[in-house]
């Protein structure tokens, strides 16, 4: 325990432990960002190769379908912007989808990304 022998003493040792706790909570702030940032990826990866399968996508096509998902997701960070882009491209393709099955993959695919993710395994 430190000892205050002075007020300028105890009003450095308040700063540096307030000065402590914003920097761990800003650290914290960011983690939590990079893993949000990492499971909206690869929920909208796992989401795109569901799709790219039912609309019976070539490889090099699925893949560039994937990676374009990512991209938009970037850039529109709520999932319901992805899952209108992925409805609107299966009905366009004659492929029958409806809001409630693209909504239920996601939560499928955010709940798979999440724990492949904390677990530490990011391949396919």
């Amino acid at each position: 325990m430190n000892q205050c022998y002075s007020i300028r003493d105890c009003q450095n040792d308040c700063m540096t432990t307030f000065d402590e706790r914003e920097r761990a909570f800003e650290r914290q702030l960011a983690a939590d960002q990079e893993l949000n940032f990492k499971i909206a990826a690869r929920r909208n990866a796992l989401l795109g190769w569901w799709a790219a399968r039912r609309i019976g996508m070539n490889i090099r096509a699925a893949e560039d379908y994937v990676k374009a998902l990512i991209a938009e997701g970037v850039v529109q960070t709520e999932p319901t912007a992805v899952a209108a882009r992925v409805m609107q491209d299966l009905l366009a393709k004659g492929v029958p989808a409806s809001r409630e099955d693209i909504e239920a993959r996601i939560q499928q695919f955010t709940a798979k990304a999440r724990a492949k993710i904390v677990r530490g395994e990011l391949s396919r």
